[in-house]
Protein backbone atom coordinates (compact mmCIF):
# COMPACT_ATOMS: atom_id res chain seq x y z
CA UNK A 1 0.00 0.00 0.00
CA UNK A 2 2.71 2.63 0.93
CA UNK A 3 4.70 2.01 -2.41
CA UNK A 4 1.43 2.75 -4.11
CA UNK A 5 0.18 5.69 -2.44
CA UNK A 6 4.22 6.94 -2.27
CA UNK A 7 3.37 7.21 -6.39
CA UNK A 8 0.95 9.79 -5.89
CA UNK A 9 1.93 11.68 -3.00
CA UNK A 10 5.57 12.53 -3.91
CA UNK A 11 5.57 12.95 -7.23
CA UNK A 12 4.69 15.19 -9.35
CA UNK A 13 1.92 13.99 -12.22
CA UNK A 14 4.35 13.38 -14.82
CA UNK A 15 8.49 14.00 -14.80
CA UNK A 16 10.04 15.20 -17.51
CA UNK A 17 11.60 12.35 -18.16
CA UNK A 18 8.70 10.45 -19.46
CA UNK A 19 8.01 13.17 -22.16
CA UNK A 20 9.29 11.59 -25.30
CA UNK A 21 7.93 13.74 -27.98
CA UNK A 22 5.20 16.35 -29.26
CA UNK A 23 4.33 16.83 -33.30
CA UNK A 24 2.29 20.13 -33.03
CA UNK A 25 -0.67 17.75 -32.52
CA UNK A 26 -0.07 15.17 -30.29
CA UNK A 27 1.76 14.62 -26.97
CA UNK A 28 3.98 11.38 -26.64
CA UNK A 29 4.95 10.21 -23.02
CA UNK A 30 5.90 7.09 -21.62
CA UNK A 31 3.85 5.54 -18.55
CA UNK A 32 3.87 2.16 -16.07
CA UNK A 33 0.81 -0.23 -17.12
CA UNK A 34 0.59 -2.17 -13.49
CA UNK A 35 -2.34 -3.72 -14.24
CA UNK A 36 0.34 -5.77 -16.53
CA UNK A 37 3.38 -6.80 -14.56
CA UNK A 38 4.54 -2.48 -14.79
CA UNK A 39 4.50 -2.91 -18.58
CA UNK A 40 6.46 0.01 -20.00
CA UNK A 41 3.97 1.76 -22.48
CA UNK A 42 3.77 4.47 -24.78
CA UNK A 43 0.60 6.90 -25.19
CA UNK A 44 -0.11 9.84 -27.33
CA UNK A 45 -2.81 12.22 -26.85
CA UNK A 46 -3.68 15.33 -28.36
CA UNK A 47 -1.92 18.26 -26.97
CA UNK A 48 -6.15 19.42 -25.01
CA UNK A 49 -6.79 15.97 -23.60
CA UNK A 50 -2.98 16.00 -22.61
CA UNK A 51 -3.43 19.26 -20.55
CA UNK A 52 -6.69 18.37 -19.29
CA UNK A 53 -5.21 15.11 -17.80
CA UNK A 54 -2.08 16.99 -15.94
CA UNK A 55 -4.26 19.70 -14.59
CA UNK A 56 -6.40 16.92 -13.15
CA UNK A 57 -3.47 16.23 -10.31
CA UNK A 58 -3.02 20.00 -9.76
CA UNK A 59 -4.65 21.42 -6.30
CA UNK A 60 -6.55 24.54 -5.85
CA UNK A 61 -4.73 27.17 -3.59
CA UNK A 62 -5.15 25.96 -0.31
CA UNK A 63 -5.65 22.36 -0.56
CA UNK A 64 -2.61 19.86 1.02
CA UNK A 65 -1.78 17.05 -1.56
CA UNK A 66 -1.30 14.88 1.83
CA UNK A 67 -3.69 15.23 4.73
CA UNK A 68 -3.52 13.46 8.29
CA UNK A 69 -6.70 11.69 9.37
CA UNK A 70 -7.97 9.19 11.87
CA UNK A 71 -5.66 8.27 14.21
CA UNK A 72 -2.81 11.01 13.01
CA UNK A 73 -5.56 13.96 12.78
CA UNK A 74 -4.09 16.90 14.47
CA UNK A 75 -6.90 17.13 17.42
CA UNK A 76 -5.69 13.38 18.68
CA UNK A 77 -2.04 13.78 17.84
CA UNK A 78 -0.80 13.95 20.99
CA UNK A 79 -2.39 11.40 22.59
CA UNK A 80 -2.30 9.08 19.57
CA UNK A 81 1.78 9.36 19.21
CA UNK A 82 1.68 8.77 23.13
CA UNK A 83 -0.19 6.18 23.12
CA UNK A 84 2.10 4.20 19.84
CA UNK A 85 5.44 5.77 22.02
CA UNK A 86 4.29 3.70 25.37
CA UNK A 87 3.17 0.66 23.14
CA UNK A 88 6.54 0.57 21.16
CA UNK A 89 8.49 1.49 24.97
CA UNK A 90 9.98 4.49 23.39
CA UNK A 91 10.63 7.55 25.03
CA UNK A 92 9.30 10.92 24.00
CA UNK A 93 11.71 13.00 22.39
CA UNK A 94 13.47 15.65 24.77
CA UNK A 95 11.36 19.17 23.42
CA UNK A 96 13.95 21.56 22.21
CA UNK A 97 13.58 24.94 23.62
CA UNK A 98 15.42 27.88 21.25
CA UNK A 99 18.83 28.23 23.24
CA UNK A 100 19.26 31.95 24.09
CA UNK A 101 16.59 33.14 21.68
CA UNK A 102 18.23 31.21 18.97
CA UNK A 103 15.70 31.31 15.66
CA UNK A 104 15.93 28.91 12.87
CA UNK A 105 18.51 31.25 11.12
CA UNK A 106 20.77 31.28 14.04
CA UNK A 107 19.90 27.48 14.45
CA UNK A 108 20.87 26.78 10.55
CA UNK A 109 24.26 28.81 10.65
CA UNK A 110 25.33 27.20 14.41
CA UNK A 111 24.29 23.96 12.63
CA UNK A 112 25.68 24.36 8.69
CA UNK A 113 28.37 27.46 8.58
CA UNK A 114 26.21 29.29 6.25
CA UNK A 115 24.19 32.52 7.09
CA UNK A 116 20.72 32.57 5.78
CA UNK A 117 21.07 36.41 6.28
CA UNK A 118 23.49 36.89 3.97
CA UNK A 119 22.77 37.72 -0.13
CA UNK A 120 22.20 34.65 -2.30
CA UNK A 121 23.93 36.66 -5.05
CA UNK A 122 27.31 38.31 -3.59
CA UNK A 123 27.54 35.84 -0.55
CA UNK A 124 28.70 39.49 1.00
CA UNK A 125 25.75 41.24 1.32
CA UNK A 126 23.41 41.16 4.87
CA UNK A 127 19.41 41.08 4.02
CA UNK A 128 17.19 43.16 5.53
CA UNK A 129 13.02 42.17 5.63
CA UNK A 130 11.23 45.02 4.35
CA UNK A 131 7.93 43.74 3.91
CA UNK A 132 6.17 40.61 5.23
CA UNK A 133 3.45 38.35 3.83
CA UNK A 134 0.01 38.10 4.69
CA UNK A 135 -1.51 34.61 3.98
CA UNK A 136 -4.26 34.60 0.61
CA UNK A 137 -2.71 38.27 0.09
CA UNK A 138 -0.34 38.43 -2.98
CA UNK A 139 2.32 40.63 -2.45
CA UNK A 140 2.96 43.76 -4.36
CA UNK A 141 5.60 43.78 -7.71
CA UNK A 142 8.76 43.58 -6.84
CA UNK A 143 10.70 46.81 -7.28
CA UNK A 144 13.06 47.32 -10.27
CA UNK A 145 16.22 44.86 -9.91
CA UNK A 146 19.05 46.35 -7.96
CA UNK A 147 21.38 44.77 -6.19
CA UNK A 148 21.10 46.49 -2.60
CA UNK A 149 22.02 45.44 0.55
Amino acid sequence: MLDYLGRYTHRVAISNNRLLGFDGNGVQFRWKDYRHEARHRTMTLTADEFIRRFLLHVLPDGFKRIRSYGWLANCHRAQRLAICRHLLGVEPPAAESPANGEDYRDRYQRLTGRSLRDCPVCGKGHMVRIEGGVPGILPRAPPAPAHVH
